[in-house]
């Protein structure tokens, strides 16, 4: 039934309350509840659903009003359409008439049909009420498809039918409808239906007509509240473009991109704002002023493309509401928002369950490894975590289905529902263009494909025949190989998983893959090495920024440049990117702690980053050279160490990470631990503020001799036995020729350790080890629960081994104990 509100013009309410006395026709959106699907489709009880129990907790949705199944099968009988749609149907079942030409009879036939003069009527009075409503005489407005079978959880694929914006008349509105309900039948929607078993006369369609959010000029985009790559359920996704939102949702701008903490967004004082990129948002839709169109594309501006298109606030903003309605439907969620550029003001104009990564199987992982690869084609976004080889088939258009190869991998622009059937017997998709929320990124999700979107030139590099192999298996970003690659598919199984006292932790290399590993269940991350987001994220020496126009190589300062666009502090770029590495490692683990290293590149290693040849020395031996703590108190280092001390800093104060520690590396000396906790807390980091614990790396003879004083000055130390057996056996730890002679079990390699954990513990320090040896050797993982270690970090794919090497030796120490204790 109508809306019983009162508004400011109470007669023009009661005569356009007269109009819309058909209640079986139209039902206004905040009428409309989740129970009402059957009559307004999943997207319009979804809207009223969140306008009627959402908007008193701060979330906006614009209003509007729906047709119902009933007034489209009104429409349908009134003009004997569904003798025509039976007919159809029928002859395309039997073989008789081809998808194109049945779907294209039924159409016409839809656009052809006469609107009945009372649903004309009542809609038309609808829409008057709602220029009441927002005070205008003929409002803009939206014109949505919603299927009574879409947008359901059993239902994906939902996008079938049609949308419209910016439709402005009555007549231009009548119209829009009569198009959404001949949309129920393009030839997408009717091979969707055909494969999963929908009557097609059973399915009706509901029309949404929703207030227009001015996004055009502001932005609009795509946002879900769970991570749609790993399924990690602490993290809210956030993709924008400018203009209205198709842009983003059929991918054809590459979307900004944004990830927020879901945990730490209670608390107003915090910014837990994990990772952004900025997209290149090449082209925009706006609202065409005349013309037979209502929107058309334009490119946009320089300056928009080199800026973000929503701040810090609005980011945070738009996550809290997708909190509020995942709480109000039990489920992660598909959003879409819109920013209105005339008024900053944020808005919800739709919202259904997310359909992929909440029904992943949660009892076991799959890991990929590629290897052999060949030269580097092209890359882009990664879409899930495979990879598939095959040969290359580049389409223009759906309509060269023909052409296309069953497993053969399909190179395109951009892809819409139309590309569905395609999709489905591809074995990987590339694209030029889309964000992780575009059709492409989200259809391969459904199927299970790997897809690597975004990558600009894949039509131009990627030709059709050639072989290639799409890794999605290395990080957030996908790559393309030319020929075939070798991969191998590993089951990780958590079904069998056993309970120990020592704690298992993760050494994790780059923030990329932290998320993947979120359901192993690990004690936290016990190595985390700033040096791998320095080199594989931000690329570049921390003086080449803050010292930016020192720098004299001219392809290094070009290659800054575009690096850092966007940041007129070239100096932040490298706390942000830092920072947020950071915080995606913490978020992964929350509240687990999660030990993070203190950069220890080599100096030939730093000298190659962009920029950096010029700002450092040439050493003999950098292995034993100017690394670790060694840099953090000198004046050579000081600008580009605080950097790092910032984004630590601004990692658990500003973003609230407070389980990150912090761990030096390579501390020869007592003097070099003092001067190095001295500088950090010059920088704001002081050993137990705020909880902060510092741990230090055992890894040189010094370390393990005067264990006592560094127990003194650091809440726990972790041995790193790759160095630690190095520098105790004077073995090159990189030397082929040595190699028999490096052995991390060697009788005073073990003695070091033993003394190492007896001492920290007699101090009340914990101790841990990162390294592989615990999950190579079984033995080794023994003989360090044999000696009371607190905890060991290893690799996710040897996880699961290393757990039942020590829940092996747990159990074996128990019965020897309670043997023993049984004799006496």
């Amino acid at each position: 039934m109508p809306s019983t509100k009162k508004h400011t013009s109470s007669n023009s309410k009661a005569k356009a309350a007269k109009e819309v006395a058909t209640g079986d026709h139209i039902l206004w959106l905040e009428d409309a509840r989740v129970t009402d699907v059957p009559r307004v489709g999943g997207k319009n009880a979804s809207l009223g659903e969140m306008i009627a129990n959402l908007s008193g907790v701060g979330v906006k949705v614009p209003g509007g009003f729906a047709t119902t199944s009933d007034a489209y099968r009104d429409f349908v009988a009134h003009n004997g359409l569904d003798k025509v749609i039976r007919a159809q149907t029928t002859a395309l079942a039997k073989g008789e008439a081809p998808l194109a030409e049945v779907g294209k009879t039924i159409r016409s036939a839809f656009l052809k049909a006469a609107m009945p003069k009372d649903l004309g009527k009542v809609i038309a009075g609808a829409y008057r009420e709602l220029g009441v409503r927002e005070g205008k005489r003929k409002p803009d407005v939206a014109v949505r498809s919603s299927a009574t079978a879409e947008d359901l959880p059993d239902a994906s694929f939902a996008g079938q039918q049609e949308s419209y914006l910016n439709i402005c008349g009555k007549e231009a509105l009548l119209e829009h409808v009569r198009k959404c309900y001949a949309s129920l039948f393009t030839d997408r929607a009717i091979t969707y239906r055909n494969n999963n078993g929908f009557d097609h006369l059973e399915v009706a369609l509901s029309v949404g007509v929703q207030r227009m959010v001015r996004s055009d000029t502001g932005a609009a985009g795509v946002m879900f509240s769970i991570d749609t790559e790993t399924g990690f359920p602490d993290v809210v996704l956030i993709t924008g473009a400018w203009g209205l939102g198709e842009a983003v949702v059929q991918g054809i701008a590459d979307p900004d991109e944004f990830m927020v903490f879901k945990p730490l967004l209670e608390n107003d004082a915090l910014s837990p704002i994990i990772e952004r990129s900025l997209g290149t948002k090449e082209k925009k839709l706006v609202y065409a002023e005349g013309g037979k169109k209502p929107t058309k594309w334009l490119k946009t501006k320089a300056a928009e493309r080199t800026c973000f298109t929503l701040n810090n606030e609005e980011v945070l903003q738009l996550a809290r509401w997708a909190v509020t309605i995942e709480k109000h439907y039990g489920c992660p969620m598909d959003i879409e928002w819109a920013k209105d550029g005339n008024t900053g003001e944020l808005a919800i104009v739709q919202a259904r369950p997310e359909t992929v990564q909440s029904r992943a199987e949660a009892s076991g992982l799959k890991t990929f490894h590629v290897s052999n690869q060949g030269k580097e084609l092209t890359s882009g976004l990664a879409v899930g975590s495979g990879a598939a080889v095959g040969k290359v088939i580049n389409l223009a258009s759906p309509q060269e289905i023909d052409k296309f190869e069953d497993g053969a991998i399909l190179v395109t622009s951009i892809t819409d529902p139309d590309w569905v059937p395609i999709m489905k017997r591809a074995s990987a998709i590339v694209t030029d263009h889309g964000g992780r929320t575009s059709h492409a990124a989200i259809v391969s999700r459904e199927l299970g494909l790997t897809a690597i979107v975004g990558c600009h030139d894949a039509t131009t590099v990627l030709k059709t025949g050639t072989s290639i192999t799409a890794s999605c298996a290395e990080g957030d970003e996908g790559h393309v190989y030319a020929g075939t690659a070798d991969i191998e598919v590993h089951d990780l199984s958590l079904d069998d998983m056993p309970e120990t006292r020592t704690k298992l932790m993760l050494n994790m290399a780059t923030p990329s893959a932290a998320l993947r590993w979120w359901r192993l269940p690990s004690d936290g991350i016990g190595l985390a090495r700033l040096e791998f987001v320095i080199n594989n994220i931000i690329k570049v020496h921390p003086l080449a920024l803050t010292r930016f126009e020192e720098v004299e190589d001219k392809q290094a300062r070009k290659a800054i440049e575009k690096i850092t666009l966007g940041y007129a502090n070239k100096a932040d770029y490298f706390v942000n990117t830092l920072a947020e590495g950071v915080a995606r490692l913490a978020a992964s683990q929350y509240p687990h702690p999660v030990i993070v290293r203190m950069s220890d590149f080599k100096t030939n290693e730093y000298a190659e980053l962009i920029g950096g040849r010029q700002f450092e020395p040439k050493e003999e031996n950098p292995m034993i050279g100017w690394r670790g703590a060694s840099r953090y108190y000198s004046d050579d280092y000081a600008d580009g160490f605080a950097l790092e001390c910032a984004a630590l800093l601004k990692v658990r104060r500003e973003m609230g990470f407070a389980n990150v520690v912090v761990m030096i590396p390579f501390c020869r000396t007592l003097e070099e631990a003092d001067a190095t906790l001295e500088t950090m807390a010059a920088h704001g980091l002081v050993r137990g503020e705020d909880g902060l614990e510092f741990y230090v790396m055992c890894e040189v003879p010094s370390n393990v001799i005067l264990a006592d004083e560094f127990a003194k000055r650091f809440d726990g130390f972790s041995i790193g036995s790759n160095d630690l057996t190095q520098l105790t056996l004077g073995v090159d730890r990189d030397s082929a020729r040595l190699a028999h002679l490096f052995d991390e079990e060697n009788p005073a390699v073990k003695r070091m350790i033993e003394t190492v954990i007896s001492t920290a513990h007699q101090f009340d320090r914990k101790v841990g080890l990162c390294g592989q040896g615990p999950s190579d050797k079984p033995s080794f993982a023994a003989f360090l629960v044999e000696n009371g270690i607190d905890s060991m970090s290893v690799t996710p794919d040897s996880f699961l081994r290393t757990k039942k090497a020590i829940a092996q030796e747990e159990t074996k120490r128990d019965a020897l104990s309670k043997k023993s204790t049984a004799a006496q």
